[in-house]
């Protein structure tokens, strides 16, 4: 669900598992079914699964990886993935973890893509609600923190739910993940961190020294807008996908140049916009410290490396 170009289900055709793709987008899906993918061209909600069940297609594992924030009705989707599901069947969804996303100040992962921001403890309800059970979790390091789920018919009886859940579950209560107060405290401190990234950039500009950005992410986005960064503190960003290059920042109108453009330019600061990449990018553009650049992270708080 949500299967893009095909990229993971590429490897289980490979291993001569069947597959179905189901992909709204319709330059990406035609990318998958070009490598031999088949792919469903359509949103995905209760509707298409009763169809897909009511042809005998229904699923032995049902993937979805950063798709489940994105649905406008969450609820009619974790519907559809109960009609598609086989008795015996396995769902394993990824997302991003709202404990983590505040924990970390990862205020820059809030944007239009995203309809909702989840915990555990809220998707076990929305699963519950449909009679699908959590049997199992996984923490990930994935988009600055992620849970992986595993879950069931709520009458699989084959499924025992292990300890992690309830350990998880537990670590959340006490975290305070239904209370109001512990995202207020998230609110002033996504202030406060504005004004340090501004202070920075403002104190080096002041100094002199030369601001480049690496990539062009939606979040990146946020964060731009939200802190008012404009080509007076970031001269430009660099990003490899080939349709961004030559474009400008939505609202901030920042020019967007290949990575090459680096090199030409030798800024003094790389201001690291995908953060949550930070290893490779800095691996792979280690080459700027040749002239004594640097590289700056802006979150969870403003690191210079």
């Amino acid at each position: 669900v949500a299967s893009n170009d095909g990229y993971l289900l590429q490897y289980f055709k490979a291993k001569g598992v069947p597959v179905l793709g189901i992909e709204p987008a319709r330059n990406v899906a035609q990318v998958a079914i070009e490598k031999g993918i088949p792919t469903i061209t359509s949103f995905f909600g209760q509707r298409l699964a009763r169809e897909l069940a009511s042809g005998g297609k229904q699923a032995d594992l049902l993937l979805g990886n950063n798709v489940l924030a994105h649905v406008p009705d969450i609820n009619d989707f974790v519907g559809g993935l109960k009609l598609l599901l086989k008795p015996d069947g396995v769902i394993t969804m990824e997302f991003p973890h709202l404990v983590r996303l505040v924990e970390e100040n990862q205020f820059d992962t809030i944007y239009h893509e995203h309809f909702s921001y989840l915990s555990f403890t809220t998707v076990e309800k929305i699963f519950a609600a449909h009679g699908l059970i959590l049997f199992d979790v996984e923490e990930l390091t994935t988009h600055g923190g992620s849970l992986r789920i595993y879950a069931a018919h709520g009458d699989d009886t084959r499924k025992s739910v292990l300890p992690n859940v309830a350990a998880l579950k537990a670590r959340e209560n006490e975290w305070g993940v239904t209370q109001l107060q512990s995202y207020r405290a998230f609110g002033r401190e996504v202030e406060a961190t504005k004004h340090r990234i501004l202070q920075f950039l403002m104190e080096e500009k002041a100094k002199g020294k030369s601001i480049a950005g690496y990539g062009a992410p939606g979040k990146g986005n946020t964060l731009l807008n939200y802190c008012g960064i404009r080509t007076d503190l970031l001269e430009y960003t660099v990003d490899r996908n080939p349709y961004k290059q030559g474009k400008f920042t939505p609202g901030t109108r920042i020019p967007i140049y290949p990575p090459e453009h680096i090199k030409e330019t030798k800024p003094d600061f790389l201001f690291l916009l995908p953060w949550n990449l930070k290893d490779e990018i800095i691996a792979q553009n280690s080459f700027i410290r040749d002239w004594g650049g640097r590289f700056v992270i802006p979150i969870p708080e403003v690191q210079v490396s």
